[in-house]
């Protein structure tokens, strides 16, 4: 009996312990942040315009050549084979300075594109993790995933979902 009366109250006690150690999870969608949060729609219009200008540059520069090559193939019966190989240099050189533009411009780690978006989001991403973590200090959440990352998220009920107030306490400008 002694036993019994024990192992219930064993029982009942670490339940309670478990109730206490119950963790508040909540999520995000920081494309959805991104996507309605004002100065990350302000820089990706910045970043849009600036990769809008190296294109319209990169573009010219293959019109340049197309046109250079559509007057080397109406040409070439007439040129000497001098000159023919300098035209066909030319036409390379000319194939080398766009891959060379477009690898500084458009390069993946080294470009000026990816450069000045890792320049111009990062106050952003400063903003919205500053605010993420104020939301779930005032929600009393315990974890935070980011439903557009890679954490996949298997199930997520809306209940837990604090992107707009996220968004809120970001445009309301809460610190």
């Amino acid at each position: 009996m002694k036993q019994l009366i024990f192992f219930f109250i064993l029982l009942i006690s670490s339940s309670a312990l478990f109730g206490q150690m119950q963790q508040k999870i909540g999520y995000v969608n920081s494309q959805t942040i991104l996507e309605q949060y004002p100065p990350a729609i302000k820089a990706q219009s910045d970043l849009d315009a600036l990769a809008a200008k190296f294109t319209k540059v990169r573009d010219s520069m293959v019109t340049d050549l197309q046109n250079s090559y559509t007057n080397y193939e109406k040409q070439k019966e007439m040129m000497t084979p001098d000159k023919q190989r300098e035209t066909q240099q030319g036409l390379v050189l000319k194939q080398q300075q766009i891959q060379r533009y477009e690898q500084e411009k458009f390069g993946q780690q080294n470009g000026e594109l990816f450069m000045k978006n890792e320049e111009i989001f990062a106050p952003v991403k400063a903003q919205i993790m500053e605010g993420i973590n104020e939301v779930a200090k005032l929600e009393g959440m315990n974890f935070i995933f980011d439903k557009a990352g890679d954490v996949i998220l298997l199930y997520a009920d809306d209940a837990f979902d604090i992107t707009f107030k996220v968004l809120d306490h970001l445009k309301r400008g809460k610190k």
